[in-house]
C-alpha cells in the first residue's frame, strides 16, 4: 500500500511505493503537463478508469491497437476454445504492481471478479465462472460464444489492480496498478499527477513526472496552449487552429475517433418509409461543406457509420463524392412521386414533405450542423423545423414512436469492438434507442448475431463488412461527418502519437527535447 506524504485542503499527495525511486517533487522542467475535458472523482476504474488509463497508470489484460484490433498486455497470449465458451489468459511473467506485490492469477481473477459485480460491460457478459489455473493462467468459462470478451477486458473498466488496493467491500481505497506511471498526487476533479514507475515491465518512462488538468473551457484550453503553459491540449476548438497554427512552439493534430454525428432516421414515417427517401436525404447533404465551413475538420465528411480505426466495420474505398452516372436528390424524389409547388416546396398526394429534426445542447456543434442540414434540405424542397432539446428526448421519441429525424453524435468505440451496439442499434427488434427506428434487415439481424460466435479473425472482418455494406446500402442511419480530436503539443516534447481508441498517451514513448 502506498504510504501518505500529507493531505492539504483535500489533496492526496502519495509517497513513493515500494521498489521505485522517488523523484525530489514535480516541477515544470521535469512534469508534462496534459489538458483536457473531462473531470475524474473516483479512483474505482468502473467509474473513472479513462483517466488512470490514458495517464498510464491502469493496464489490462488485453489491449487494442490503432485499426481496433485485440493484442496483448498484461497477458501475453490467450486462446479460445473450439466451442467459443473457455477463454485462456496466460499472464505475463514478472509483472509487479506498484505496492511491490507481484501480479499472478490469483490477483487477476480478484480484479475482474470485483469488476463483474460493478456496473460496467463485464457485468453484462454471460461469464459462469472466472478461475485461476495455475499462478500464471486465468481461465473465463462462458455459457454461450461471446466473441465480444476479449474487447471487454480490454476496456479500462477492468483494470487489474493489486488485493491491497480493495477495502473489504471491493471499494478502490488506492490506485495500486501495473503501469509504467504511478499515482503521486490526486485532487479530484480536476487535478491529477503521476510519477513514473521503475519497476515498469515494459518500456519504461524517461519523463519523471506526468500531469492531468481538468478544463470545461475551449477556450482556457486555447489560452494554455498558446501561453505554453500546458504541454499537450486535447480537445481544441477547431476555429482556434488557424491562429494557433501561426505558432512556432507548437505542433498541431487531427486524428479521426470512433465517435460519428449521425442523422436517426424514422423508417416507419410515411415520407421515409422507402429506401430511396432516405437516400435522398442523404444525397442532398453537403459534408465537405459541413466538415470544411462549419466543423472546420477537413476530411472528416463521412458516408459510413465507422471511421478507419474500426478497420472491420469500415468499408475501404468508400467515397463521399457522388459518381457521374448516380441519380440526384431530386430524381429519387421525383421517381417516388414528389413534385415542386409553386413555392419550391415538394407534396404528393396534397401532402407537403415537412420533418422535424430534434438535436440536443449538449454537445453544441450538433445546433450547427442541424441548422446547415436544415437549409441544405430545403435547397430540393423539404421543409425542416429544427428543434434543440435534452438528450433524453430521443430515446422517448423512439419510443414512443413520435420521432421523424434526429441528429446524434454516435460513440462507436466505447469498446474496441463495436459488435455490442451494433446489436443495441440495429438488432432484430427493429433498432435500439440510438439506433435504428422502425427498420429492420432479416439478412442483417441474422449477420450480427452470428458475430457473437465467430472467432476466426478472417471471418468475422468478411460478416462484419457485409453488415457495414447492408447499413449503407439502405440509410436507416444517416451518416455526416466523423469526428475529429484536435491537439497541440508543445515542441519542447517529441513522440507523441496519438490512440484513436483514447485509451493511452503513450507518456512513456515521450520525451523531453534537450535544450
Amino acid at each position: 500500500m502506498p504510504s501518505l506524504k500529507r493531505i492539504i485542503s483535500g489533496v492526496l499527495v502519495i509517497g513513493a511505493l515500494s521498489g521505485t525511486a522517488a523523484f525530489a517533487q514535480p516541477t515544470q522542467s521535469n512534469t508534462l503537463s496534459i489538458s483536457a475535458a473531462f473531470e475524474f472523482t473516483s479512483l474505482d476504474p468502473s467509474k473513472n478508469g479513462f483517466v488512470y488509463s490514458r495517464m498510464q497508470v491502469l493496464e489490462t489484460l488485453l489491449d487494442v491497437d490503432d485499426s481496433g484490433l485485440l493484442m496483448p498486455a498484461l497477458a501475453e497470449r490467450w486462446e479460445v476454445s473450439e466451442d467459443a465458451k473457455s477463454w485462456s489468459f496466460h499472464l505475463r511473467e514478472g509483472v509487479r504492481f506498484h505496492d511491490g506485490a507481484s501480479m499472478d492469477a490469483d490477483s487477476v481473477v480478484n480484479s475482474l471478479s470485483l469488476a463483474q459485480a460493478k456496473h460496467g460491460a463485464l457485468r453484462n457478459a454471460p461469464i459462469e465462472s472466472i478461475q485461476a489455473l495455475d499462478r500464471n493462467m486465468v481461465v473465463i468459462h462462458l455459457s454461450r460464444p461471446y466473441t465480444l470478451l476479449g474487447a471487454v477486458l480490454a476496456n479500462y473498466a477492468n483494470g487489474i489492480l493489486s488485493p491491497a488496493a480493495y477495502g473489504k467491500d471491493g471499494e478502490v481505497l488506492a490506485l495500486s496498478a501495473t503501469g509504467p506511471y504511478q499515482l503521486y498526487q490526486f485532487a479530484p476533479p480536476h487535478k491529477l499527477v503521476v510519477e513514473k514507475f521503475d519497476g515498469y515491465w515494459g518500456k519504461k518512462a524517461s519523463i519523471p513526472y506526468a500531469s492531468y488538468l481538468t478544463g470545461h473551457r475551449t477556450e482556457s484550453r486555447v489560452l494554455q496552449a498558446r501561453s505554453g503553459q500546458v504541454d499537450i491540449v486535447f480537445g481544441l476548438d477547431p476555429a482556434s487552429l488557424p491562429s494557433l497554427k501561426r505558432l512556432p512552439s507548437l505542433d498541431l493534430y487531427s486524428n479521426a475517433i470512433p465517435r460519428t454525428i449521425v442523422l436517426k432516421v424514422n423508417s416507419g414515417h410515411p415520407f421515409l418509409k422507402e429506401v430511396s427517401a432516405r437516400q435522398a436525404l442523404s444525397l442532398a447533404i453537403n459534408r465537405q461543406g459541413i466538415a470544411n465551413g462549419i466543423l472546420r475538420t477537413p476530411n472528416a465528411e463521412a458516408e459510413q457509420l465507422m471511421p478507419a480505426s474500426l478497420s472491420n466495420w469500415h468499408l475501404d474505398g468508400m467515397s463521399v463524392r457522388r459518381g457521374a452516372q448516380e441519380v440526384s436528390a431530386e430524381d429519387l424524389l421525383a421517381s417516388l412521386g414528389w413534385k415542386k409547388n409553386a413555392k419550391g416546396q415538394l407534396e404528393r398526394d396534397g401532402k407537403r414533405f415537412e420533418l422535424t429534426l430534434i438535436t440536443y445542447a449538449d454537445r453544441p456543434e450538433l445546433t450547427t450542423v442541424a441548422t446547415a442540414i436544415q437549409a441544405q434540405w430545403q435547397a430540393i424542397g423539404i421543409t425542416t423545423k429544427v428543434e434543440v432539446t435534452n438528450s433524453s428526448a430521443i430515446p422517448m421519441g423512439h419510443q414512443d414512436g413520435s420521432l421523424e429525424v434526429a441528429l446524434i453524435a454516435r460513440n462507436y468505440g466505447f469498446i474496441a469492438d463495436p459488435l455490442g451496439v451494433m446489436l443495441s442499434d440495429f438488432g432484430s427488434n427493429g433498432g435500439g434507442d440510438w439506433g435504428a427506428m422502425n427498420w429492420n434487415n432479416a439478412e442483417l439481424s441474422q449477420l450480427l448475431l452470428s458475430l457473437e460466435h465467430t472467432s476466426d479473425p478472417k471471418q468475422y472482418r468478411e460478416i462484419a463488412q457485409r453488415s457495414a455494406q447492408l447499413i449503407y446500402n439502405e440509410r436507416p442511419m444517416i451518416p455526416v461527418t466523423f469526428y475529429v480530436q484536435q491537439t497541440s503539443v508543445n515542441k519542447r516534447v517529441k513522440g507523441f502519437r496519438f490512440d484513436p481508441f483514447e485509451r493511452s498517451f503513450f507518456l512513456n514513448e515521450m520525451e523531453f527535447v534537450k535544450p
